[in-house]
């Protein structure tokens, strides 16, 4: 039987998102972001409140990256999420990261993460219930380390972070249970 647990905010799993940009002065800004998906086959969406300092620093630069935050980088992750670069002018600095400029779009590369997306603004999404900011993802880098044999990413050797918002926890991801678009086509027969 299903207890009522009123109102939760959560879902589970949430992805642990590193988003970076460029500010006027080409400073290095970078925001966790557990609210971002996919949201068609070349373009991601992320839920960024206006006047966040990301979020700023995406409406001058016009271009941001996404990197996946992974077991290793833990801390950070969870440092660029709780410190805010409106408040904190050395935020990235504090860590000891490392950024390259993408040879793609104007926007830095946090070398630690190693998985990124590049990504072109497309627009800002604002209604009374929502706000967010849609990239054109046009490029994506990878460490050699976290690929498998067929070139792609290896959610095994990644270890990427998911968010818990039920217990405000980090999780791993890497356990592989299935193929999608396989585990359920017995079903289609009936």
């Amino acid at each position: 039987m299903k207890k009522d647990l009123g109102q939760v905010l959560a879902v589970y799993p949430m992805p642990v998102l590193m988003v970076a940009a460029y500010d006027e002065n080409e400073k290095v800004n970078v925001m966790n972001v557990a609210w971002g998906q996919i949201c068609d086959e070349d373009k991601i969406i992320l839920f960024i409140g206006e006047g966040k300092k990301t979020w700023l620093n995406i409406k001058a630069s016009r271009a941001f990256t996404v990197a996946i935050a992974d077991e290793a980088h833990m801390d950070a992750a969870d440092f660029f999420g709780i410190a805010s670069g409106n408040k904190m002018d050395d935020k990235f600095e504090r860590t000891g990261y490392h950024a390259v400029k993408s040879d793609k779009v104007h926007a830095p590369i946090i070398e630690e993460f190693p998985v990124v997306m590049e990504c072109e603004l497309l627009e800002f999404l604002h209604s009374d219930h929502v706000d967010g900011i849609v990239g054109k993802i046009v490029n994506v880098k990878a460490e050699e380390a976290v690929l498998s044999e067929n070139g792609k990413v290896d959610p095994a050797k990644l270890n990427a972070l998911i968010f818990d918002q039920f217990q405000h926890g980090y999780y791993v991801t890497g356990k592989r249970v299935g193929q999608a678009w396989n585990a359920g086509k017995d079903l289609m027969k009936k």
